[in-house]
């Protein structure tokens, strides 16, 4: 598990491709600290160290990492943002992120304005992902909170330290990022396709009305609210 907040940029040294796996060799400033078989999320990536050499250190990448994010379109001297994994104890500044990448997106907008800067991604709708207004979201390894969330967009804004602390200072537009929903945005989207199902909807919500406290309280409350403006639009 990760949180989103990322610690130092990694630099791609060097790649191999081996039958359908990628290996790829980092210099970074953590690499003294790292040990093999230690899980670290490269742009959001959750990826096993499986080489240390002085400041290099390397990962591989299977292909079905490779299938579902933009890490084949890597090259050397890339920027790469990196996390450790986090540990039991720590306070937790950004959101729990699992390292598994749901689909990869465009970013189609950045811009500044008034000392932060304003991004928008376009993934494909036909993957079913969504976002919530105002929910977690991780891109390229990076937690923000996601605005402006449309059927297939959703925007982003950060501060000038991640800004400058973070490969977003690389970004631009009709460049593919790695996108990632966080764990509850999935629970909410798993839920609104439950209530795909007209009886299972009216149930739901009638054991809602009914409810006192629920730990799922509010995934279900975001995914009624979510259905409902489906059935209106």
């Amino acid at each position: 598990m990760f949180t989103g907040i990322i610690e130092t940029l990694g630099i791609v040294t060097e790649i191999k491709k081996e039958q359908n796996n990628l290996h790829l060799t980092l210099s970074s400033s953590i690499t003294p600290e790292l040990k093999i078989d230690q899980s670290v999320a490269h742009n959001g990536i959750c990826l096993t160290v499986v080489a240390i050499h002085e400041t290099n250190y390397t990962v591989t990448a299977i292909a079905e990492t490779i299938n579902k994010t933009n890490i084949g379109n890597w090259n050397v001297n890339d920027e790469v943002n990196l996390e450790r994994a986090m540990k039991l104890g720590d306070r937790l500044d950004g959101h729990i992120v699992q390292g598994h990448v749901d689909q990869t997106a465009t970013c189609i907008e950045a811009y500044e304005t008034n000392g932060s800067w304003h991004y928008t991604f376009e993934y494909d709708p036909n993957r079913s992902n969504i976002t919530i207004e105002k929910g977690s979201i991780t891109v390229n390894g990076v937690s923000l909170t996601v605005v402006n969330s449309e059927k297939n967009k959703f925007s982003v804004a950060i501060i000038p330290y991640t800004y400058e602390h973070t490969n977003f200072h690389t970004f631009m537009a009709k460049l593919n990022q790695c996108k990632l929903m966080d764990l509850h945005q999935q629970r909410v989207q798993e839920t609104v396709h439950f209530f795909d199902n007209k009886d299972t909807f009216l149930g739901f919500r009638k054991l809602l009305d009914c409810a006192v406290d629920t730990q799922n309280m509010q995934i279900y409350k975001e995914a009624i609210d979510l259905t409902d403006w489906k059935e209106k639009n």
